[in-house]
Order: structure tokens, then C-alpha cells, then sequence
């Protein structure tokens, strides 16, 4: 055994799954913020009335910060409800934007040139530094041709995941894959690559994620999210042919996520089953009752 090989396989999965941890929490706090928004404008009368009036924000800060500090204090919290009342499809863009990103947003009142910078951050996947640059070098203000109207970009129902999957995916792997643990660290350490041949808009959710049904917990082997078609992917790996049951496990899965994850307003799962035929991997999209195959290519890294 290549003990060195070994425990630096282990050592990549742990720090992409620090990366995937770092997404998540990014998930987590957008997703709080703006409910806690969204609360603030119901508890305050409804958006109508939320737009006058902050004696409400007012009394509560001063509870929140003493129970949890300067995070919850007057000024953020009207942040927060300003958050959820600008920003109203949140799940398209939580992916690639930080709260930091949006601090810098929600002051921009003109909702076209709003739309216009978060447009340019998932464009572009511009960092706080370069958005703000953006913003002061006026480049709203200098486009030649302003759209009446600036939505914020790719939505679900305009975008195509075969319009960018390719065929045959290339896989590069560092050790032989004997082991379907082998195959999960291989594409853990190459993400980036396996999304971009998987299409565009991917991101990690988490690996071995851990679910619940009937008190029994099952693992997913690799969780996906997709802000393009603002759905979760199951991804479940088979070093062997594609058997019958394969598809009805992972549709049990995908159902558990469209339950226990999923919020209303994303678009119902997908899942991806690898599997091996002779040297190939298939990656085996299912969606419905419809199976679309791709084939991976496996490359030996030099």
C-alpha cells in the first residue's frame, strides 16, 4: 500500500469538504437573513406598511444584540428586512453572492442597476473587491444601451442542462478506482473539472450526505446544487453496469430531498447514477421516468 497516496487522498476530500462546509454556511446565513427579513415584514404589518416605521426594529435590536451581540443590532436588522423585500428570488443567486456582497447591493436603490451588479457578480463570479470597484468605476452608468428592464440572469426555465453537458465527459484520476470510495475522492478532488463537463451552474452541496426516513439514515453519496435550475442532484455511484434497482434507489432518494430539503420554491430533484460498463463510466441523468446517458472518459494522470 501507497500509504502516502492514501493519506493524501484523505487529506483532499477533507479540505473540499471544508470548501463545501464554507458553501453551505454561505447557504445558511443568506437563507436566515432573509427569512428573518421576512418575518420582520409580516410582524411589522406587511410590506406596505414595513416601508414605514422602525419602533418595532428598534425595541427588538436592543433585546437581540444584548442576547447575541452587535450582529442583530438596529442597523442590521433593517438590513435583513430590507434583504428579503429587494431580493425576492434568492435561491438564483445564493450560490455564487455573500452577505458582504449584498451589503454593498442594498443600498443601490435603482432596481435595474441593482440587477445589473448581481448580474455581473454571477457573470463573472466577481469578489467583494472587484464588485465595488465595479460600482465606483460607474459601469452601469457607462453602458452605451441600458435595457428598460434588468432581471436578475438565469433563471430555470431559460436554461438547458444539455445545452452545455458534454459527451464523452473526461475524468482525470490520480489512483486506479478499485473501490467506489476511490471514485467519490477522485471527483471530490477534481469538482471543478466534473462540473464544468457536467454543465454549468453546479455546485457542492456535500459528500456522504446523511438523511432520515423511518428512523433509518441512508447516505447520499455526493448532494449537488444547481442555481441555474435552482434544483438539488442526487448523485449516486456504481462501479458496475446500471442494474433495475439502481434507479429505484435513487429515486427513493430524490423523493427524501424533495421532502425533507428542498424548499417550495426550488424545482423538483435529478439524479445522476455513475455507473461502469467495461472501461467506461456512464453518468445516467434521471428525471422522471426519462434516463439520459453520458459517457465518461477515464484518464490516467501523468
Amino acid at each position: 500500500m501507497n500509504y502516502y497516496s492514501e493519506i493524501e487522498t484523505y487529506i483532499k476530500k477533507n479540505e473540499i469538504n471544508k470548501r463545501a462546509r464554507i458553501i453551505k454556511e454561505n447557504q445558511d446565513i443568506l437563507t436566515n437573513y432573509w427569512n428573518i427579513g421576512k418575518l420582520l415584514v409580516e410582524a411589522q404589518g406587511g410590506k406596505e406598511r414595513a416601508k414605514y416605521g422602525n419602533e418595532l426594529i428598534k425595541e427588538w435590536s436592543k433585546t437581540y444584540t444584548k442576547k447575541y451581540g452587535s450582529g442583530y443590532n438596529y442597523t442590521n436588522l433593517t438590513r435583513f428586512r430590507q434583504f428579503y423585500l429587494l431580493i425576492p428570488i434568492l435561491a438564483t443567486v445564493w450560490q455564487q453572492l455573500t452577505w458582504s456582497h449584498f451589503k454593498i447591493l442594498l443600498p443601490v436603490k435603482d432596481k435595474n442597476k441593482r440587477n445589473y451588479y448581481i448580474n455581473q457578480c454571477i457573470s463573472k463570479n466577481l469578489s467583494v473587491r472587484e464588485l465595488k470597484k465595479e460600482i465606483n468605476s460607474n459601469a452601469y452608468e457607462r453602458l452605451i444601451k441600458k435595457p428598460d428592464k434588468i432581471e436578475i440572469m438565469l433563471p430555470a426555465n431559460k436554461y438547458s442542462l444539455l445545452n452545455t453537458m458534454k459527451d464523452p465527459i473526461i475524468l482525470e484520476i490520480e489512483t486506479e478506482i478499485t473501490r467506489e470510495q476511490d471514485l467519490e475522492i477522485s471527483i471530490l478532488a477534481k469538482l471543478q473539472n466534473f462540473f464544468n463537463q457536467l454543465g454549468e451552474g453546479f455546485t457542492l452541496v456535500d459528500n456522504q450526505y446523511k438523511i432520515n426516513y423511518n428512523k433509518k439514515n441512508y447516505y447520499i453519496d455526493i448532494l449537488l446544487f444547481n442555481y441555474k435550475l435552482n434544483c438539488f442532484f442526487v448523485v449516486e455511484l456504481k462501479l458496475r453496469e446500471l442494474k433495475k434497482e439502481d434507479k429505484a434507489q435513487i429515486e427513493f432518494y430524490m423523493q427524501i430531498v424533495d421532502e425533507q430539503i428542498k424548499e417550495t420554491f426550488h424545482k423538483e430533484t435529478i439524479g445522476i447514477i455513475i455507473s461502469k460498463k467495461q472501461d467506461k463510466l456512464i453518468a445516467n441523468f434521471v428525471k422522471t421516468q426519462n434516463i439520459i446517458p453520458l459517457t465518461y472518459k477515464i484518464t490516467k494522470k501523468k
